[in-house]
């Protein structure tokens, strides 16, 4: 019925008309919808009849085509930044006029809010030469408007190191396939080339001649929800995003600073029953491109989140289908998951169309890269033991842990445009929220691997809150933030843990529990389980990880998630070291502000990420190394390959090294070191920063090796501590302390050294201390192989 509608619209907006108001449009094809729009296809010229000044809409950009490059980061679907904006009549032109939403003041005292508004620039987007007037109605030219770059391809090209471009006019166009118009909104589409000279990779490995970029770009027009909204106040507690403006209307004695959190509209048809329907349920629409089997993952782990609307009494309040055939993603009218394609594995992503002025979402907008499930496939495969010794038709296994990531995937992008961030504590309250990062979880039993634990089946505890909070129906208004607190205290009470992007990002984050990519309540014990699993795995691979046919050197790429299995949890383990607890807290709310993480913990910490600078853990089994031959023809390494210095054989020793280098990047982070100072400071019982020296080398530079394939790979780790340690002896954005403490690490260890008698090894680190020591200041690291692309788990927020 949907499908009827859509097409009698779009049949009943587009004619062409003998007679209208507007002499000069007389012949030309027409558009009637939210805006009236002309083409005269002789110019090649796109017309805008305005009939109300002054009435503020939505004006939207965005990308109907994209590069299909994850790291110059042009998507096809990806949204651009929504605009209020309005027309303004000034002498013979209509200028359109972005006004300056952050500063407001809502009042009815008119002179009050134009003091406000004459007191803060706004921003005239353009101005339109009026062509034609008619009974009020201004006819203006939006072509160029529309024919511009205004999703800023040739600067993030730029930006990119792509090249220099611009907008070739000659070789660009109206696409009228996807131009078109409706009741609540029009749609312009066009399809734009950028010519210029390529100077990256990037742009000429994904365009077949990269001098000619052609992308299309979308204009979306739209009007303003009804002001039957009702806004619903942000709370740092309470899992969501927020929008934030000041008013200036505000009494004193109240904060001027305003904030309401992200949601779509939703009531109940009957606010006083316990369970019932929805007046708008939010339906979301899954790209009808996405192939089976990973369709129906989608769809089934889209549909958890209609768990959490039962629980606050919906039925039925969320519903995910098919998109329908003939319906534009970039459709305002449509809440849509987009399967995109890129040349390499890289980040999806959740975002959303929302009123600036409340906060409302208008539109969820999904981006699911389609490589990422070939990556989870990948890791199961590095982790299974043989699993095509027997046959090579046996993908099931990995089909379907890769399928369960791209449910809690599906899940998690769409968590977004709902208006929810990430909760990258919930993984130390078991599986509390699909809004987290998840690591496979995989258990042990005996030496075999168990694969049925891996990913979670359903919406978490902590989601529920975060619906309950933003999507409670409160018939009563005066008790809506008494409603909205106890929420909040039953998380509490429960013990659920929330804490977002800022206090989880590895280099430099202090945050004990807040991590990506981790599991277990305590970060230290579960890198132990990850490191034996990962030890077992290595140990069971063989040539039947890969199926018969595929040359041997495809192994490696199968290998190179499984060597560094360990990466994330090690990261979060880092984080323990000088790390702290805390809670955004609220006065009266009970909860702990602040309090470091105590000895034994660092101390448990600090043992356990040392293992991985341990050459009898991390190095690479010996009759393992066989399978690693040169690259066969046409299967050459790539960015996931583990880099090198031997030029094509497999360097064991470099795959060591940057392992080592990941490690000693995060437990020496500048930051690290100089909270380990004050910490120190303040409990003289605590871990500091020079037990962090003494630990580190007793694990590595003092410890030596029999075998003598590992005693390379330990001084290979040996050299990477050096660099480290010199790194921060010498750094700027440090407490001066933590450069003492570094600079008399590296003098003791001089002495140390040169008491080892005559060893080769030993002077060449005393040679490199003494050359330090002279010249501090002119010291560099030296750059270790870099790691192979690994996050995302399948290669986050804006995430």
């Amino acid at each position: 019925m949907k499908n009827l509608y859509f097409f009698l619209v779009v049949q009943f907006c587009i004619c062409f008309v003998s007679a209208q108001s507007f002499d000069r449009t007389k012949e030309f094809q027409k558009f009637n919808g939210y805006f009236n729009f002309y083409y005269d296809d002789d110019t090649d010229k796109i017309y805008l009849e305005v009939e109300e000044l002054e009435k503020e809409f939505l004006y939207v950009y965005s990308l109907s085509s994209g590069i299909g490059s994850n790291d110059i980061g042009l998507d096809r679907g990806q949204l651009g930044n929504e605009q209020v904006v309005f027309f303004r009549k000034a002498g013979n032109k209509l200028l359109l006029i972005q006004p300056n939403l952050k500063f407001r003041a809502l009042t009815q005292n008119k002179l009050e809010k134009k003091s406000v508004e004459q007191a803060f620039a706004k921003s005239v987007l353009h101005g339109f030469k009026i062509e034609e007037e008619s009974n009020g109605s201004y006819l203006i030219d939006i072509t160029d408007f529309l024919m511009r770059d205004a999703h800023g391809v040739s600067a993030r090209l730029k930006r990119t190191k792509q090249g220099t471009y611009s907008l070739d006019k000659s070789k660009s166009a109206m696409a009228f396939d996807r131009t078109r118009a409706f009741p609540k909104n029009v749609e312009f589409d066009l399809t734009l080339t950028f010519s210029g000279t390529p100077e990256g990779d990037y742009i000429r490995s994904v365009v077949p001649n990269p001098s000619l970029v052609t992308v299309a770009q979308h204009h979306s027009l739209i009007e303003l929800p009804d002001n039957d909204y009702k806004k619903r106040v942000f709370d740092p507690r309470c899992g969501s995003y927020p929008i934030t403006y000041y008013d200036y209307a505000t009494p004193v004695q109240e904060p001027i600073l305003k904030q309401f959190i992200r949601r779509h509209r939703l009531e109940k048809k009957n606010p006083g029953a316990a369970v019932s329907e929805a007046v708008e349920p939010i339906i979301y629409y899954l790209d009808n491109g996405t192939p089976e089997p990973v369709r129906s993952a989608l769809l089934e782990g889209g549909r958890w989140w209609n768990q959490a609307f039962e629980s606050i009494g919906y039925k039925d309040a969320f519903q995910l289908k098919i998109l329908p055939d003939d319906a534009d993603p970039l459709d305002v009218r449509y809440n849509v998951i987009q399967w995109v394609h890129r040349s390499t594995r890289g980040w999806s992503y959740g975002s959303s169309i929302t009123d600036p002025r409340t906060g409302e979402i208008m539109k969820g907008h999904v981006s699911l890269g389609s490589l990422r499930i070939r990556q989870d496939f990948l890791i199961a495969q590095a982790l299974m033991d043989k699993p095509f010794a027997e046959r090579d038709d046996n993908y099931q296994p990995m089909l379907e842990l890769a399928l369960a990531r791209i449910r809690q995937l599906s899940a998690h992008e769409i968590g977004h445009t709902l208006g929810f961030a990430h909760n990258f504590a919930a993984s130390t309250n078991g599986r509390a929220s699909v809004m987290d990062y998840p690591h496979p979880q995989f258990e042990l039993k005996g030496n075999t691997i168990d694969f049925s634990n891996a990913y979670d089946t359903g919406i978490g505890e902590w989601d529920k809150i975060t619906v309950a909070y933003s999507y409670t129906d409160f018939p009563n208004d005066a008790k809506e933030a008494e409603g909205l607190n106890r929420i909040l205290q039953k998380a509490q009470s429960a013990g659920l843990r929330y804490m977002a992007d800022q206090d989880a990002r590895p280099m430099g984050s202090a945050h004990a529990l807040a991590h990506l990519w981790d599991n277990g309540a305590n970060a230290a014990e579960e890198l132990k389980k990850v490191l034996e699993i990962r030890k077992i795995a290595i140990d069971n691979f063989s040539v039947d990880n890969i199926r018969n046919g595929e040359p041997n050197s495809v192994l490696e790429d199968v290998f190179a998630p499984l060597y560094f299995f360990h990466r994330y949890q090690t990261e979060a383990v880092s984080k323990m070291i000088g790390g702290l607890d805390y809670n955004y807290a609220v006065k009266g709310d009970g909860q702990q502000t602040v309090a470091p993480i105590n000895r034994a913990e660092q101390e448990n910490a600090l043992k356990t990420i040392l293992t991985t600078l341990d050459a009898s853990e991390i190095a690479i089994p010996k009759n393992k190394l066989d399978l690693f031959p040169p690259r066969a023809v046409g299967y050459g390494r790539s960015r996931e390959s583990i880099k090198g210095r031997t030029g094509i054989s497999f360097d064991a020793l470099s795959a060591a090294e940057t392992s080592a280098d990941m490690t000693l990047g995060l437990l020496l982070h500048p930051e690290r070191a100089s909270r380990l100072v004050q910490q120190k400071s303040l409990d003289k019982n605590q871990v500091g920063l020079a037990q962090v020296f003494t630990a580190l080398g007793k694990t590595t530079i003092e410890n030596s090796h029999k075998d003598s394939y590992l005693n390379e790979v330990q001084q290979t780790i040996n050299f990477r501590v050096l660099f480290h340690i010199m790194n921060l002896a010498a750094h700027k954005d440090v407490h001066p302390q933590v450069n003492a403490i570094a600079n008399a690490f590296l003098k003791k260890l001089k002495t140390a050294l040169n008491n080892t008698g005559d060893d080769v090894i030993a002077s060449e680190m005393v040679r490199r201390i003494d050359a330090f020591l002279k010249a501090p200041a002119s010291f560099k690291v030296i750059p270790a192989p870099k790691i192979p692309d690994g996050s995302p788990i399948g290669m986050d927020c804006m995430n």
